[in-house]
């Protein structure tokens, strides 16, 4: 019975794309939770490619298997542009990248984040102890994940910042975001 009550508390969560067979989200959230003490439910959630918005809407209004209620996703390829259309609340980073690595699901409507950008900077910054104000760098690639970390990597105050993507019209749907940098050239 214990574990049936510990089951009923715990909260889930997925990460949500295609293909999401191979991830090691939930391994590594599993081990975050057992470190944290933290009563969470962390699995895969496989999207159609035609079948995102669907496909996560009903893991949010499901409630699980003897679990408690999903509490949220992490949005992985290809759908972190598409994820920002399905969320009533955007958080500066999400409005700014047009792209969510992350929706929680509340009642008062689901709330879109990137935290792709925060991410990297702190992990270049800091974990690799490399200063990016002043530097030159490139960005390669113009998907959700690229369009996730241009706006903090800019925020470091670079000399300059580099796009390259194998066709140039997919870096021009970041003409607002760049604007507001004069030494990003695309």
């Amino acid at each position: 019975m214990k574990d049936r009550a510990d089951a009923a508390a715990r909260d889930r969560y997925a990460v949500a794309g295609h293909p999401v067979e191979h991830s090691r989200s939930p391994f590594i959230h599993a081990r975050f939770a057992a470190l944290t003490g933290e009563p969470i439910d962390y699995g895969r959630l496989p999207c159609p490619l035609d079948g995102f918005a669907a496909t996560v809407s009903a893991f949010a209004a499901s409630t699980g298997t003897g679990l408690g209620p999903a509490r949220g996703c992490n949005v992985t390829v290809p759908f972190k542009f598409e994820a920002v259309a399905l969320a009533a609340q955007l958080t500066p980073r999400a409005a700014l990248a047009q792209a969510a690595n992350t929706l929680r699901f509340d009642a008062e409507g689901w709330q879109a984040d990137n935290t792709d950008g925060a991410g990297l900077v702190r992990d270049i910054t800091v974990h690799a102890g490399v200063a990016l104000q002043g530097a030159t760098l490139l960005l390669v690639g113009a998907g959700g994940a690229a369009a996730g970390v241009l706006g903090p990597l800019l925020e470091t105050g670079p000399q300059r910042l580099v796009l390259a993507n194998r066709s140039p019209d997919r870096p021009a749907r970041w003409s607002s975001a760049m604007r507001r940098w004069r030494r990003c050239m695309a």
